[in-house]
């Protein structure tokens, strides 16, 4: 019999897993014509039969398309969802393997957000000294971000720091150029000074097993040594050294290191304490301490003074006169200190010496007011520095700016107690001085002695040019804004003639409360300052018990003011000084 384009449903078979598919897809037809062979009837099917069968048949086969179609689409759908699937980031990937972990110090330059300390052990691990996989990456910094500081444990009860100035508008300065950052420190080896025989018990001494672990990763080099948690390690004067160092080691500082407090380990006295020299691309960072231990030099008793009730203390007297600066950079480049805090130096925190390409940021310095000499950060022959969001206290300058530095940019600083930030004193000895293109911008300053000076001894040569202060907050300062060309730390300093030349310095919204003087500008008669402008002075005086209260002072002080002044500053000569012949730069140093 003839029979029309249906699917022929007894004879249908499908291929084992493969997906169903519509009748002209899988080419299923029925035969044009069948036969049915009843037991006992060979008579056709009448036409009303013939129909119900055939409509059977097709809403079968459409059942059975329509679960074809549901099949291929989940297949389908199952295939696409590999490339839909959201890609892990590339930390949460790496931490499953145990690999890329933040770096303990950053917090991206300038950032203030906590960082996340890594994982330590106190025990030394199989293997020791062969170094393991790096954890730490170093950060890329960002220098301008927000910047609010937490208190140090070393000083938590500082007081708070006032709001930083509105930033204000400057003019004609040649804003320091960034200096060169050190590369990312590559994913090395980890030396663990634990691995290298440390205990970290505070009283044995463990500075061979710091120089064990920096040998190893000096060799190696882009590798970590590791100073854990948790522990104090006590070490005695040591010399982390190039040349021949391999670049990019980061000294991962999580724990506390101490200096000693006997005379013996610094024989008959020693400039500094720990000491990196002749290295490219160091970093030191973590949230670790360096305590310094100064006390032992700041104090004297006399046994033979009998309103002396001190208890006399026989090692005291041992101590050499030589006092050394806590932690020392000397002819690196690209060096960059991070989030680490130095507390109680014997005399200067933080040097930095003939080095280029520096970066400081995010650590705190900490020693009382009285401890004589103890210089927050000092610079000497150095170029390119960037110092930024430090929390700085301590008995005399927080930053001090000496001889040969150039390229020099400071903010985001709170200093106090100390004596302010200082250039120089500069032609010591009748030498020849020289600073050029130094900025220090939103900084504030808490009952320090000074604000922002400049001074320079008699008979020096030299010159000081190009300096911008800028956005300085005072709070009961002595004497706000300084320079001085007569500076002598000693009762008397012999008069002489030659100077160390200064000009062209920007003060900028120099605003807040002084308690002896608002200005004090004395310069040399045979090289007057030249090119001195203020914009936006506002001092008001905060009567203190035991100081009196001084007017503004000028002496061969010249240059302009572009804004009224409170107080008055009328001592300021405006213009240029006669007979002007003021070499450059350039010809002088």
């Amino acid at each position: 019999m003839a029979g029309s384009g249906v699917c022929y449903l007894n004879h249908l078979s499908f291929p084992p897993h493969r997906p169903l598919a519509p009748c002209s897809l899988l080419s299923i037809y029925l035969p044009s014509t069948y036969t049915l062979q009843p037991s006992q009837s060979t008579q056709p099917i009448d036409t009303d039969r013939r129909m119900k069968l055939r409509a059977k048949g097709l809403g079968l086969l459409l059942l059975l398309v329509l679960l074809a179609l549901c099949s291929t689409i989940e297949v389908s759908e199952a295939r696409r969802g590999k490339h839909w699937r959201p890609r892990s980031s590339p930390g949460s990937s790496q931490l499953k393997k145990g690999k890329g972990k933040k770096s303990s110090s950053h917090r991206q330059y300038g950032s203030n957000r906590p960082s996340p300390k890594p994982p330590v052990s106190s025990t030394p691990s199989p293997g020791a000294g062969k170094g393991n996989q790096n954890p730490y990456q170093q950060p890329s910094p960002t220098p301008d971000a927000p910047f609010s500081p937490s208190p140090s444990p070393a000083n938590s009860s500082r007081h708070p720091s006032p709001k930083p100035p509105t930033p204000g508008c400057g003019k004609g300065h040649q804003q320091p150029s960034r200096p060169p950052l050190p590369p990312p420190a590559s994913q090395g080896a980890v030396f663990n000074v634990v691995d290298f025989g440390a205990k970290g018990d505070g009283v044995t001494d463990d500075t061979k097993a710091f120089e064990g672990a920096w040998a190893a990763a000096c060799k190696q080099g882009a590798s970590t040594v590791l100073v854990p948690r948790e522990l104090e390690f006590l070490v005695g004067p040591i010399s982390f050294s190039g040349p021949y160092c391999k670049p990019n080691i980061v000294f991962q500082l999580e724990g506390t290191i101490l200096a000693p407090t006997s005379a013996r380990p610094w024989g008959s006295g020693l400039l500094q304490w720990l000491e990196f020299t002749k290295l490219n691309g160091i970093v030191i960072q973590g949230n670790g301490i360096i305590n310094g231990r100064g006390q032992q030099w700041w104090t004297y008793s006399d046994p033979e003074d009998e309103d002396d009730d001190d208890t006399y203390d026989v090692e005291l007297e041992r101590m050499p006169q030589i006092k050394p600066t806590a932690l020392r950079f000397y002819g690196s480049f690209n060096v960059l200190v991070s989030g680490i805090t130095i507390v109680n130096s014997s005399q200067c925190h933080l040097k930095f010496d003939n080095c280029q390409g520096v970066m400081v940021h995010d650590m705190t310095i900490s020693s009382p007011e009285n401890s004589l000499n103890t210089d927050g950060i000092h610079l000497q022959n150095s170029k390119d520095v960037s110092i930024h969001h430090i929390n700085m206290a301590c008995g005399d300058d927080c930053i001090s700016i000496q001889t040969g530095c150039s390229n020099i940019n400071i903010h985001n600083v709170n200093c106090g107690p100390g004596h302010g930030i200082s250039i120089g004193g500069l032609g010591r000895d009748n030498t020849k001085a020289c600073v050029s293109n130094v900025t220090v911008r939103d900084v504030n300053m808490f009952r320090t002695m000074n604000g922002v000076r400049i001074k320079t001894w008699q008979g020096g040569v030299g010159l000081v040019q190009d300096i911008r202060f800028s956005n300085i907050q005072v709070s009961e300062v002595q004497t706000p804004i300084i320079i001085d060309q007569f500076y002598c730390d000693k009762s008397t300093c012999r008069n002489q003639t030659s100077a160390v030349a200064v000009s062209g310095v920007q003060y900028e919204n120099i605003r807040g409360t002084f308690t002896i003087k608002p200005v004090h500008f004395a310069c040399s008669d045979s090289l007057p300052c030249s090119g001195i402008s203020l914009t936006g002075v506002q001092l008001r005086p905060v009567q203190v018990p035991h100081y009196h209260l001084n007017n503004p002072f000028c002496w061969q002080a010249f240059g302009e003011l572009y804004t009224p002044t409170v107080p008055p500053i009328a001592c300021l000569q405006i213009g240029k000084p006669a007979g002007n012949n003021l070499q450059t730069y350039n010809d002088i140093c």
